[in-house]
């Protein structure tokens, strides 16, 4: 079982190569786990899965154990299991966000879901739930999903070095924008940054965590995301950075106070154009604006929502970066542009 599968040696990092070895030789180095480095009081150390306890060194349980993923396919794993009609229709592809993989199953195989489920578990040690993704529904973005293998569906997903505790069949989490939360999350030192439509922190907790701001409001209508987004800000010791606002950004959103805001929504978030241009400073500052638009109207219709939002305000834009994040539907795509208001 994976919860007996913890036991490793720590040792100090300018040793392990030696020791590793020998333990790989002795045949009690755990090859199906990796190897994890951590550091204290400013020293570094490798923690080696290890079968067993080895006398003479110091053997801790890993919190986080990180296994290797078989290098069998879903399909292999299920080639005696299904007829072949069923077999190409299984997915190829699923999520993994902390110990719970997201697999969309098509209608054909509702009958199989259990197996694909369990099969998905042997594939993946370390996670002890897979749910059914059935779509997104309704303002708050709610995912429609089913436990189809395992339990629980509350997890802790490590993502650039912060973590975010969510339940998987209450709230969103996508893996799809790592490059633009990245680049955010080094975008905003000695700066307020305004983060609307925050959810459980996708910007707000690497902003705060990566790039020293002044401060960070971070508003969200969700309750349910938004009680995540405060277990998150503590999880990740950055309560004196992020001021989480609970309501509608139409509302709450304040005034006049940022360098910089964050409209990480899509679908309708040209509706907002205006709050969140007022939220900048008298002086201007910077808008990050995402939007879900035809390809056809790529980057033209963004630009233009901006420019007119601006322009009603009284105020100029100047377009600084335009980029393409993820298809979103055939011939859509998320997009983000970057503007200087002032």
């Amino acid at each position: 079982m994976q919860n007996q599968r913890s036991l490793t040696v720590c040792v100090p990092i300018e040793e392990a190569e030696i020791i590793r070895t020998w333990l790989l030789e002795s045949k009690v180095l755990d090859t199906g786990r990796k190897v994890r480095k951590i550091t204290e009081n400013g020293k570094k150390y490798l923690l080696l899965p290890v079968t067993k306890t080895i006398p003479g060194y110091t053997c801790i349980k890993d919190g986080m154990p990180e296994f290797y993923i078989s290098q069998r396919s879903l399909k292999e794993h299920l080639s005696n299991e299904i007829t072949p009609q069923e077999l190409a229709r299984v997915p190829s592809g699923w999520q993994v966000i902390g110990s719970v993989i997201i697999v969309t199953i098509p209608e054909e195989l509702d009958h199989r879901t259990v197996i694909i489920g369990e099969k998905l578990l042997q594939m993946y040690p370390r996670c002890s739930c897979v749910v059914r993704d059935k779509g997104i529904h309704g303002t708050f973005r709610l995912p429609a999903r089913e436990i189809i293998a395992g339990h629980d569906t509350e997890t802790i997903h490590r993502e650039n070095g912060c973590f975010f505790k969510l339940d998987v069949t209450k709230v969103m989490f996508s893996k799809g924008n790592l490059a633009e939360k990245k680049l955010m999350s080094v975008s905003a030192c000695g700066e307020v940054v305004v983060d609307m439509f925050a959810g459980i922190g996708y910007f707000s907790i690497p902003i705060a965590f990566h790039s020293a701001p002044k401060k960070v409001i971070s508003v969200e209508l969700n309750p349910v995301s938004f009680g995540y987004l405060q277990e998150n800000i503590h999880l990740n010791h950055v309560d004196d950075l992020i001021e989480p606002l609970l309501g509608d950004c139409a509302v709450v959103t304040p005034e006049g106070v940022a360098d910089r805001v964050i409209m990480g929504y899509v679908g309708t978030t040209h509706h907002y154009l205006s709050n969140g241009i007022k939220a900048l400073k008298p002086e201007g500052g910077i808008l990050h604006y995402h939007e879900t638009t035809p390809e056809k109207l790529l980057f033209e219709r963004p630009v233009n929502r901006i420019q007119e939002a601006a322009l009603q305000l009284g105020k100029k834009m100047e377009i600084i970066g335009t980029r393409r994040i993820k298809k979103y539907a055939p011939g859509v795509w998320h997009v983000v542009v970057d503007a200087r208001i002032t």
